[in-house]
C-alpha cells in the first residue's frame, strides 16, 4: 500500500461527483553529487506509480507540500522530474522545507503561486502557504542555510510557529466572498490550520481567523499534510483531514495531553514506527465526499486498516472501529 490519497466527492447530481488524488510530504533530501536519500525518493516514485494506475483516472491530482527536505534546488529538481511522471493535472502547495531556505523563490520558479484558488464541478477550492512565520525570526539567522536548519527541526525550542498572514487571510476574504455560502468548499494547506501541539508546530498561528472566513458556508473542509500521521478533527461546521507521508511518520506525543481540547481523540496510539520497517506507518487514503464531508479510509500496508466516516447523528468524523473507549488500543510498548 503507497501513501497516495484519492478524494470522491459525491453529489445528488451523477454528472457532478469526482475524484481526485493527494500525495504528499516527500521530503527528497540530496546528500551530494547525484546521490539523493534512497528511500525517501523510493516513496515518492512508488506513489506516482500507483497513482497512474488508479482506474477511473482522478480529475486531477494535488501534493500537499515539503517536496524537498532542506529546499534545495537540486532537491526540488529531483523532486520536480519524479512528479513529472504522474499523469493528470497536478496543484502544488508549499511546505516549510520548501520555502525556508530561499523563502519560497525557486519553488515559485518551477510551480507558480504559491495561493489561489480554483473552482471544479460545483466545488470552490482554495491553496494556502500557511507555513509563513513572523519577519524577525526569518532575519534572526545568519545564514538562509541556518534559518532553514532550524526550522526543519521537529522539536526545536528555535523554532516559531507558522501562520497564513495579513496578505494572504485578505485575500482569502474577498476570494470566499465570491462564494455562495451553499458552496462546498475544500482548503488545502499544509499546516492544519488548527492549534493542535505548538510544541512541535503542529499548529497555525492565525487559525482562528482563517476558520472564521470558512464558518459562514454550509460544507467547509480542510486537508492538510505536515504531521506525517492520521488526525482528524470537527470545529463548528469544518471537518479536518490529515494525509499521510510518502517518506515517514511522526509519533503521537505523550504531551499532547496538554492540548485535548484542541486535538482530535488519540484512538490508537503510536509511540514511533518500527525502525526495521521503512514503510511502517506510511500510507495512503479513499476519501469519499458526501455532499461536502469527508469520509477517509486509510490504507496502511504495514499496519491495520483504517477508517474514519462522517457520522451524519454525532455530526462529527469519527472512527468507524476504535472511536468506542472500550474498543481503543493501549500505546506501543514496544521499538
Amino acid at each position: 500500500m503507497l501513501p497516495v490519497s484519492l478524494v470522491r466527492l459525491s453529489f445528488a447530481e451523477p454528472g457532478r461527483g469526482f475524484t481526485f488524488g493527494y500525495i504528499s510530504d516527500s521530503h527528497i533530501q540530496h546528500i551530494r553529487d547525484d546521490k539523493f536519500v534512497r528511500s525517501w525518493d523510493q516513496g515518492l516514485k512508488r506513489a506516482v506509480a500507483e497513482a497512474n494506475l488508479l482506474d477511473p483516472r482522478p480529475d486531477f491530482f494535488v501534493f500537499g507540500g515539503d517536496l524537498a527536505h532542506l529546499g534545495t534546488r537540486a532537491e526540488l529538481d529531483h523532486g520536480a522530474e519524479m512528479l513529472g511522471a504522474l499523469h493528470g493535472k497536478l496543484y502544488m502547495v508549499m511546505g516549510e522545507h520548501d520555502y525556508y531556505l530561499d523563502m519560497g523563490d525557486y519553488w515559485r520558479k518551477l510551480y507558480g503561486d504559491d495561493y489561489y484558488s480554483f473552482d471544479h464541478k460545483g466545488v470552490h477550492f482554495v491553496v494556502l502557504n500557511s507555513i509563513l512565520t513572523y519577519d524577525d525570526w526569518n532575519r534572526r539567522w545568519d545564514t538562509p542555510g541556518r534559518r532553514m536548519q532550524e526550522m526543519a527541526l521537529l522539536d526545536n525550542p528555535n523554532g516559531s510557529p507558522f501562520m497564513v498572514g495579513e496578505r494572504q487571510r485578505e485575500w482569502m476574504r474577498k476570494d470566499l466572498d465570491s462564494q455562495d455560502k451553499d458552496t462546498p468548499i475544500v482548503v488545502f494547506s499544509h499546516s492544519p490550520l488548527q492549534k493542535i501541539y505548538r510544541g512541535w508546530n503542529f499548529w497555525t498561528e492565525d487559525a482562528d481567523e482563517v476558520q472564521k472566513m470558512l464558518a459562514p458556508f454550509r460544507e467547509s473542509n480542510v486537508i492538510y499534510g505536515h504531521v506525517h500521521q492520521i488526525q482528524y478533527n470537527q470545529i463548528g461546521n469544518i471537518a479536518f483531514t490529515s494525509v499521510m507521508s510518502t517518506a515517514w511518520p511522526w509519533p503521537y506525543p505523550e504531551s499532547y495531553a496538554l492540548a485535548e481540547s484542541h486535538l482530535p481523540i488519540l484512538t490508537v496510539p503510536m509511540n514511533r514506527a518500527d525502525p526495521s520497517n521503512e514503510r511502517d506507518a506510511t500510507g495512503w487514503q479513499f476519501m469519499n465526499m458526501h455532499s461536502g464531508r469527508i469520509d477517509t479510509t486509510f490504507n496502511l500496508g504495514a499496519n491495520q486498516n483504517r477508517r474514519v466516516a462522517w457520522n451524519e447523528r454525532h455530526r462529527r468524523p469519527e472512527d468507524t472501529r476504535y472511536q468506542d473507549k472500550d474498543a481503543r488500543t493501549p500505546p506501543q510498548d514496544h521499538f
